[in-house]
């Protein structure tokens, strides 16, 4: 993953910097201090330990919340004295309770698509929280045989939309189909990145006929 000996801890008087990011979603979450020892633990346990400058003792992230960085990749920077890490976060990182320790402004990223997983997020809310008045939750309530009827209603009327000339309907059509699909997913407690994954597994083995 890295050459520890490569690294340069004198710099920072034993301690290097390390920025832990989300490993799904690539949101900054916190940063910490490691020195030589917490950074082999994390290595070997692969759970982002650092070194507590307050506590002067090492420190794994989530040993009294269980909220723990589960390690999926880090590389240096180019001065070999920093850390970038790619974590799957086991619960919210910052003790507030917010998911990133960085939260008092939303910086929000200029890919349009991930609107699909703040669509996804509130959907969960939803059938969570099952507010009043809100359609999602009376999809919800109603079932899993209301929620496919649904898809399949939308997915005919994409259809035969597609065969008009009329692209602003179309394209109505098939945003009530991918609402309509994502409750479904969400009722079935199927993830947007699963569906990701699988496609993306799909791609790189090349055997998949739709991707070729």
């Amino acid at each position: 993953m890295i050459d520890i000996d490569t690294l340069d801890f004198e710099k920072g008087d034993g301690l290097i910097p390390a920025i832990i990011q989300d490993a799904d979603n690539f949101q900054v979450l916190m940063l910490g201090y490691m020195n030589r020892e917490a950074l082999e633990t994390t290595l070997e346990e692969e759970r982002v330990t650092f070194y507590s400058r307050s506590k002067e003792r090492l420190w794994t992230k989530g040993e009294t919340s269980g909220n723990y960085l589960d390690l999926v990749d880090m590389q240096e920077d180019c001065d070999n004295d920093t850390l970038l890490i790619l974590a799957n976060p086991n619960g919210p990182t910052c003790h507030t309770g917010e998911k990133s320790c960085f939260h008092k402004k939303t910086f929000k990223p200029k890919n349009k698509l991930d609107f699909l997983n703040e669509l996804e997020e509130l959907i969960i809310s939803r059938k969570k929280e099952c507010p009043k008045d809100s359609y999602t939750t009376y999809l919800f309530n109603k079932g899993l045989d209301k929620i496919t009827q649904k898809v399949g209603e939308e997915a005919v009327e994409t259809v035969i939309e597609s065969k008009n000339k009329n692209k602003k309907k179309f394209i109505g059509e098939v945003a009530d189909l991918i609402f309509h699909l994502m409750v479904l997913l969400v009722e079935k407690g199927v993830s947007l990145k699963k569906i990701i994954k699988r496609l993306r597994k799909r791609h790189q083995k090349g055997n998949h006929k739709h991707l070729k």
